[in-house]
Parts: structure tokens; C-alpha cells; sequence
């Protein structure tokens, strides 16, 4: 990537987390453009899609998750290590307002940090399975589904932290190998 365009990408991404988390993430990407100072045309050569901008502002922040998760897992049993990973990547989904909504698609984008948060939640799943902790139907996109849901019910609690430990219990005990 020449110097410039990788320089206009820079400032489109700083320019997104900040108003991503001053405002969420239904903003005008127009905004986001004007805060970059770059035309609308430059950002959507960069990220066609709100999807698109969202996975890379999130990447390295997934990134982490994955690379947290698997380093808690060392000293769980698999059940505990999936719990926990749940809870995590709904905690993330929280950072920024109205991002839960859009989990699903960002994961499928390719970005390293969201390429690394699929691979790490869907390892876990399987030794959850293999262990005989959670039932074989249970799919990632399963996983997905419901930490989407978990993130829209608690994004704007106030016990929030309490709350996704509650309701991730809650998935847990449904999808429990009987």
C-alpha cells in the first residue's frame, strides 16, 4: 500500500474508534470520513461497508480476546474455558454502542483479529464437545447467535458485568451434554 493510503487508512480507523465510542456505531460514515479528513469516496475505498470498517477497528481488540482466551485455558477444564471465552467476546461486543447487532457479519469479515476470535471460539466449542460438556448439535454460528443476543440484552444495563455472567449461565446449562 502506497505511504499516503496507508496513511488515509490510519486516519479513517483513529477517526472511527473515537466516534465510534463517542456515539456507536450508527453514526454517519460521513462523520467518521470528516474526522479523518478524508472524502466519503476514500473511506469506501478502503472499508466498502460499515461491516468492513468495524471488523478492522475491532481487529487488534479481538485479537486480544483470542490471545487472552488462550492463555486462561491452560488452567481450565474446557466447560469453564468456553464459559469464560462466552463471556468475554460479549464484554468486547459492548465496547462500542450498537456493535452487538453486527457481531455476526464482522466475525465472517477476515480481519486477523476476527479470523483469530472465530478460530479460538470455535477450538474451544469443539473440547467442550469432545469433553462431553456441551451437546454436538451446537454450532460457532450457534455461539454467535446467542452472544449476539447476550450483548444487545445487556449493552445498555447498568449491572451489565453481573447480567452476562447470568445469561451466559444460562446458555450454558441449555447446551450441557444430558
Amino acid at each position: 500500500m502506497r505511504a499516503d493510503a496507508q496513511l488515509n487508512r490510519e486516519r479513517i480507523l483513529a477517526a472511527a474508534e473515537d466516534v465510534f465510542m463517542e456515539r456507536g456505531v450508527g453514526v454517519s460514515l460521513d462523520e467518521v470520513a470528516r474526522r479523518a479528513g478524508v472524502g466519503i469516496g476514500t473511506l469506501y475505498r478502503r472499508f466498502p461497508s460499515r461491516e468492513d470498517l468495524l471488523a478492522a477497528a475491532y481487529s487488534a481488540r479481538f485479537l486480544a480476546l483470542a490471545e487472552t482466551s488462550r492463555a486462561r485455558v491452560v488452567d481450565l477444564d474446557p466447560a469453564r474455558a468456553f464459559k469464560a471465552y462466552m463471556e468475554e467476546l460479549v464484554r468486547y461486543s459492548n465496547v462500542y454502542r450498537g456493535f452487538a447487532a453486527s457481531l455476526g457479519v464482522v466475525l465472517r469479515i477476515g480481519t486477523p483479529g476476527c479470523l483469530a476470535t472465530s478460530e479460538e471460539g470455535a477450538r474451544l466449542l469443539q473440547a467442550a464437545q469432545e469433553a462431553g460438556a456441551v451437546r454436538p448439535d451446537i454450532s460457532f454460528n450457534d455461539v454467535v447467535c446467542v452472544a449476539t443476543a447476550i450483548s444487545l440484552a445487556t449493552e445498555q444495563d447498568s449491572a451489565a458485568e453481573a447480567r452476562i455472567k447470568h445469561l451466559v449461565g444460562v446458555f450454558m446449562n441449555g447446551i450441557v451434554e444430558r
